[in-house]
């Protein structure tokens, strides 16, 4: 098994495990394990994992394993993560920008993602912002009017 497929399965293990809140406390749990790693690379871990941050309560939060499967479900936690973490949406043509709270835009981008609507054609999250591009400019104009639903 090639070092980053272990390295993976290294920090899905560690994040179902432990309370992980920063990169820096993944880097150091990952060095003591036997990785030498940088902090840009367990960034891009992340983002290839899809990992989320979930509060854990008094400002404090985690990185966990996106847990979501079935498409009710994934509606269901889109629309409970949009009325807790998106503060904006805005649509210019056929591109929208979801603003979130500060570390859930990967999340969240994932959840748009395991919609799997025809409608949109990807993501692309930062700390706090999502481009989502949408196949038309009406498809985003409809896009738009469910997510602010989803904020409701």
């Amino acid at each position: 098994m090639p070092n980053k497929e272990k390295r993976h399965k290294k920090i899905q293990e560690i994040v179902s495990k432990e309370e992980i809140s920063t990169q820096a406390d993944l880097v150091e749990r990952l060095r003591e394990e036997g990785y030498a790693v940088t902090q840009a690379t367990v960034s891009r871990d992340i983002n290839e994992l899809r990992l989320v941050r979930v509060p854990l309560g008094r400002g404090k939060h985690k990185y966990a394993l996106a847990p979501i499967q079935l498409e009710e479900d994934v509606a269901r936690e889109v629309a409970h993560r949009f009325r807790e973490f998106v503060k904006d949406v805005d649509r210019g043509e056929n591109i929208l920008v979801v603003r979130t709270a500060d570390g859930h835009a990967s999340g969240i981008a994932l959840l748009i993602d395991k919609l799997q609507r025809d409608d949109v054609v990807g993501t692309l999250a930062g700390e706090d912002t999502i481009l989502v591009v949408a196949r038309t400019s009406g498809d985003a104009e409809n896009l738009c009017q469910d997510f602010a639903a989803f904020m409701a």
